[in-house]
């Protein structure tokens, strides 16, 4: 047993060796062939249709591998079976490894170094698949001459003798070792001898949801009126629901309208040992309690959707495993991230997540702890709001998207030759911006993805809302979104005034808030101008049955202009002369584009007094919306034809994509830092980058290539628009594809996970821009030929 990862090069330069060998006598002998097949990673792994965490994890990482990187590489699955569990796979599943049988790891080891697609081996690891065939199993990773993944989803601490061997032979011949929790990566570390350099902590996935009304979800299930505790997953006497059957009298005393749902099915491998005698002695204590009003059991292997749902209408879910070194559970990552406040015992894996709240820690088999935790959360609603939201914070991180992120980047460091990451441009989703939508317009704020009424509106959301379906409908021509157009078209007509202004802020019983007296509305007017030109440029494309909007639009827009003139903010005067352009697109207006003259020679203006000694900008600090700037002038040069336009707007922008473009990803200004041009020019302060601002670059990004053709531009817009979706200093996606809304911000250490209006429409103007310059599969191609250039 001489092998380890470090010669594991040799082994790979032979099998590259044997490759060329195979192809040769099948006759493939053109390169080019070989390079249109993506690299392939292989998990070994138990699959669905076999009931198993093990197998569910699995299914949900490659389904998201596949959505988020399969222009990157395929992956595909050698399912683990037994001579007693043999099942009928999707196709996914390649190979098969029947652990009972000696030689079917000789035969895959074989099989698995002959396919020349097969450039990374990941094996989910658990002591239970391989049981009484360690050996075997440490052998085929030993004869596989790619690079390997280990997985470890158990780690015990206090190992014997021969498991501290076992487990630190399989990590002497992985790549990588990866682990869920800290404290199985400090374990791996004190009782096994490993390396932390070789370990990486990736959690548990946990599902995006759409955070459904828990009492509407309790009436679907006939729960109404109930305070519904609830567990679930695969049962087992390792589960200890006998601890919860106990405790329920106490609460039951003090909340008579408690029930507990233990969901899910014996499982297998306990059905096949014993029957199902556990569950049927927790049924004869429910009898011997007297509590069997009380308790229900949901004898099945959920749908992942119905799963989700119970889990949303659970007021408080219960976590009683008597085992304290279980590393990791995947039914307790799921009830957090379903906004669940936990009583858990103390597992590795909840005293890490629970630390700062989101739950309550109890003893081992202890029901008078477990019934006085649950009736303290019962009794305070506040408490069990506070726990949820943590929760849902504190799980962000681990949904699958990002856990998909944290694997491909790893795929990539490992073989780097053959994979570079290409992020799968989403489809152009709706929905989100419509739940914003009321009758009367898009509201301003929401909770995590539910709009909240008591933010109100403002004319800066609706008039990008309007900007967005206007584009929208010009890509698609989708008749099913003219309402919309009217709705934000109405509100923007509603917030004008007779003096030529708008007011930006309305409370949800729609009259204008004080706000709007205190504060400075240039900018909002500036981008209300912008959209109504822009809707200017395209109202002849709607259905005839609209046109009676453009009386109104002409009226308004005119007397807006009219004081444009008066406006000095430099971003509201570069929206307005967007706006001016956009609307000098079919027709030229004289009178307008004088303003766009006046407007640009006072940009001009502030750039020759600010320019000086490199710093070539038109204020003496970078802050919010820096792109609109030089767009803007951009857009004069293209009606004016005026030089300086085009010189300035030039030399502007490329100042400011040289500072916010570094190493092929992109961190534009935050409101924490701000910067002056004394200071040095290094970002050197993560946090409160706005999804704003990524659009709004992205749109000058496409301006700019329209005119100059030059690559840097179209590359870049891909770069901005990959931020979204996990290209970012944390590698978390900011764009939510389950609801279509967008986080509304990227801070140093999280992702705040509410879905604004501004943030949901500033990203689809982004999408939109991306399907204007680029269809999604050139798009997508592009990335994949400019970032393999980019990487030799």
């Amino acid at each position: 047993m001489k092998t380890t990862a470090t010669n594991k090069k040799n082994k790979l330069s032979h099998q590259r060796g044997h490759n060329l060998n195979w192809m040769k006598s099948k006759n493939i002998t053109d390169p080019s062939i070989k390079k249109t097949i993506p690299p392939e990673v292989l998990i070994i792994s138990t699959y669905p249709p076999r009931e198993c965490g093990i197998a569910t994890y699995t299914k949900d990482l490659v389904q998201t591998l596949n959505r988020k990187f399969d222009k990157s590489f395929s992956v595909s699955v050698c399912a683990l079976e037994t001579l007693d569990q043999k099942f009928r796979y999707s196709s996914d599943v390649k190979y098969k490894l029947n652990t009972h049988e000696d030689s079917s790891f000789n035969n895959l080891a074989e099989t698995i170094n002959k396919d020349i697609n097969v450039s990374i081996v990941v094996i989910q690891h658990e002591f239970g698949l391989f049981r009484e065939r360690e050996e075997k199993f440490i052998r085929l990773l030993d004869k596989i001459s790619k690079p390997i993944i280990v997985v470890f989803h158990t780690v015990l601490p206090n190992p014997d003798k021969i498991r501290r061997n076992n487990v630190k032979r399989i990590a002497s011949l992985a790549e990588w070792v990866i682990v869920m929790t800290k404290f199985s990566e400090k374990t791996l570390q004190s009782d096994y001898g490993l390396m932390q350099t070789k370990i990486l902590i990736i959690p548990h996935g946990t599902h995006l949801i759409d955070h459904i009304d828990k009492e509407l979800l309790k009436e679907r299930y006939e729960l109404k009126g109930k305070k519904v505790l609830s567990t679930f997953g695969l049962l087992g006497r390792g589960k200890n629901i006998e601890s919860t059957l106990e405790a329920l009298p106490s609460i039951i005393n003090t909340h008579h309208d408690v029930i507990f749902l233990i969901i899910g099915k014996t499982h297998p491998s306990v059905l096949m040992q014993e029957g199902d005698n556990y569950r049927l002695m927790l049924e004869k204590k429910v009898s011997a309690l007297g509590i069997h009003r009380h308790v229900k059991f949901i004898n099945e292997f959920l749908h992942l959707n119905q799963l989700l749902e119970y889990l949303q209408l659970t007021d408080v879910y219960l976590f009683t495993s008597n085992d304290p070194f279980q590393a990791v559970s995947g039914t307790f990552s799921y009830a957090i991230s379903c906004g669940c406040p936990i009583v858990s015992t103390p597992i590795p894996h909840a005293k890490e997540v629970l630390k700062g709240g989101g739950g309550i820690i109890v003893d081992f088999e202890s029901p008078a702890q477990l019934a006085n935790a649950v009736i303290s959360l019962l009794d305070d609603r506040k408490l069990r709001d506070s726990y949820s939201s943590y929760g849902l914070h504190e799980m962000a991180s681990t949904a699958w998207e990002n856990s998909a992120i944290k694997h491909a980047l790893l795929f990539e460091k490992i073989d780097s030759d053959k994979i570079s990451l290409i992020y799968n441009i989403p489809p152009i989703n709706l929905k989100h911006l419509k739940k914003m939508t009321t009758d009367f317009g898009m509201l301003q704020f929401s909770i995590m993805n539910k709009p909240d009424s008591t933010s109100g509106y403002t004319l800066d959301d609706n008039a990008r809302a309007l900007l967005v379906l206007c584009q929208y409908f010009k890509l698609s021509s989708d008749k099913k979104v003219l309402d919309l157009i009217e709705i934000y078209f109405n509100f923007i007509e509603f917030c004008f005034q007779k003096n030529g202004r708008f007011l930006n802020y309305v409370k949800y019983n729609r009259t204008f808030s004080k706000q709007n007296e205190t504060e400075n509305l240039d900018d909002a007017n500036g981008r209300a101008i912008w959209t109504l030109g822009y809707f200017m440029s395209m109202i002849h494309l709607l259905p005839s049955n609209y046109q009676i909007l453009r009386p109104r639009l002409e009226q308004i827009f005119r007397e807006a202009i009219a004081n444009a003139i008066e406006i000095k903010s430099t971003r509201s005067m570069a929206f307005i002369i967007k706006g001016l352009y956009y609307s000098n697109s079919e027709h030229i207006d004289l009178s307008s584009v004088e303003i766009i003259r006046k407007l640009s020679d006072r940009l001009v203006q502030m750039y020759r007094h600010e320019s000086r000694d490199g710093w070539f900008w038109f204020e003496s600090y970078f802050s919010y919306a820096n792109s609109v700037i030089p767009e803007a002038l951009l857009c004069s040069w293209m009606i004016t034809k005026d030089p300086i336009y085009k010189e300035i707007a030039k030399s502007s922008f490329d100042f400011l994509i040289s500072y916010i473009f570094k190493k092929e990803s992109i961190r534009v200004i935050s409101n924490k830092s701000w910067i002056n041009k004394t200071d040095e020019l290094v970002l050197d302060k993560f946090g409160a980058e706005q999804p704003i601002d990524i659009a709004y670059t992205i749109l000058a990004l496409s301006k700019f290539y329209e005119v100059f053709e030059e690559e840097e531009y179209y590359s870049k817009m891909i770069i901005a628009f990959n931020w979204f979706l996990g290209a970012n200093h944390l590698r978390q996606i900011i764009y939510n594809p389950h609801t279509g809304g967008c986080y509304d911000g990227l801070e140093q250490t999280c992702v705040n996970l509410n879905q604004g209006a501004e943030s949901t429409v500033s990203y689809l103007l982004a999408r939109l821009t991306i399907s204007k310059a680029f269809d999604d599969t050139t798009a997508e191609q592009y990335q994949k030929e400019y970032f393999m250039q980019v990487n030799r």
